[in-house]
């Protein structure tokens, strides 16, 4: 058994999914580090001078001032301007991966339409066997 387990941990795929996973791990604080710093702060500049990350409803009543203020206080919350963020973030995400899936398919297919079979021989070289086939025929 621990064999079986071997042999499967060891396999490509598994190799190269796990490869996949963190690399994916890794594009994910990129990418949250991008909506959260670089593309939230102008938005919520252009809407008003809105704070994305502190928009929240209480829902129990009580005047927070922020949203770590309403967690720290043990304040139930709609964390609004989080899921706006988790959103932004998840449409770069699959934005990117259907660029990778669309740069996979455009390779694959120009390895399909390349010429599978080789080109037939030359003129020259067609000429050339067959002198060579005739001599061999000559031969005793």
């Amino acid at each position: 058994m621990l064999q079986e387990f071997k042999e499967f941990a060891l396999r490509g795929n598994v190799v190269d999914m796990a490869v996949g996973i963190m690399i994916g791990a890794a594009f994910s604080t990129i990418v949250k580090s991008l909506v959260d710093d670089i593309i939230m702060p102008p938005v919520g500049v252009l809407a008003g001078g809105v704070d994305f990350s502190n928009l929240f409803v209480a829902l129990k009543g009580g005047d927070y001032q922020s949203l770590a203020q309403a967690r720290e206080a043990g304040a139930p919350t709609l964390n609004i301007g989080v899921f706006i963020n988790n959103v932004i973030s998840f449409l770069i995400v699959a934005f990117v991966l259907f660029m990778v899936i669309k740069a996979m398919n455009t390779l694959r297919r120009r390895q399909e339409e390349a010429p599978a079979t080789e080109p037939p021989p030359s003129r020259e070289v067609q000429l050339l066997e067959d002198i060579r086939n005739a001599l061999v025929k000559r031969e005793p």
